[in-house]
């Protein structure tokens, strides 16, 4: 069951990586954005993401045991970190700071957890924990380096996106290739 949940919803996967990518480019490309901005474009990009994580989990995740469940958990947190900054637009710059270090915080925890739930079934789950390392360590930086500047901010969050996005469609391409060659194809969990 846990295979078919990776394996057969790699587009959930693919759509969360255009909505990292188009989120990257914009904080990237528009660097100068007043905080108001950032605070609709991040909160836009962390509900999209929930909601197709969200997605994900609930289409695949029945009977698939604790990987629906992170899963699940990681997109109730983008959904809600959507949310605050949809109803509390008017956040201070250290406030939408903390949003945004809390979401990276349990995204990068669930895609730990995620990597090691599906270490049997992808081949290089790795790049699922280098992709929640990163995401700790953007957090780690926001919770302690808080007045590092806007722009700063702004870059180090849009590479992050933009690496995360890469990630994202690795794995959505890997398991399209894995669901393309199906039961009757001799496909295999990694590692079996």
């Amino acid at each position: 069951m846990m295979g078919q949940m990776a394996v057969g919803d790699w587009r959930w996967i693919a759509l969360r990586a255009v909505a990292a990518f188009i989120f990257g480019i914009l904080a990237l490309v528009l660097p100068g954005l007043t905080l108001a901005t950032l605070v609709l474009i991040f909160g836009a990009f962390a509900l999209v993401d929930g909601l197709f994580t969200l997605g994900h989990a609930v289409t695949r995740g029945r009977g698939s045991g604790w990987g629906a469940v992170w899963m699940g958990l990681m997109g109730l947190a983008g959904i809600g970190a959507g949310i605050v900054t949809f109803f509390w637009p008017g956040i201070t710059a250290l406030a939408l700071l903390y949003v945004i270090a809390a979401w990276a915080l349990v995204t990068g925890v669930f895609e730990i957890a995620a990597a090691i739930t599906f270490r049997k079934v992808l081949n290089h789950e790795w790049l699922l924990v280098v992709d929640g390392v990163l995401s700790l360590i953007v957090a780690g930086i926001l919770v302690f380096a808080p007045v590092t500047g806007a722009l700063a901010i702004t870059w180090a969050i849009g590479f992050y996106a933009l690496f995360s996005s890469g990630v994202l469609a690795a794995q959505a391409w890997r398991l399209r290739k894995v669901g393309s060659r199906g039961p009757a194809g001799g496909w295999a969990p990694a590692g079996a």
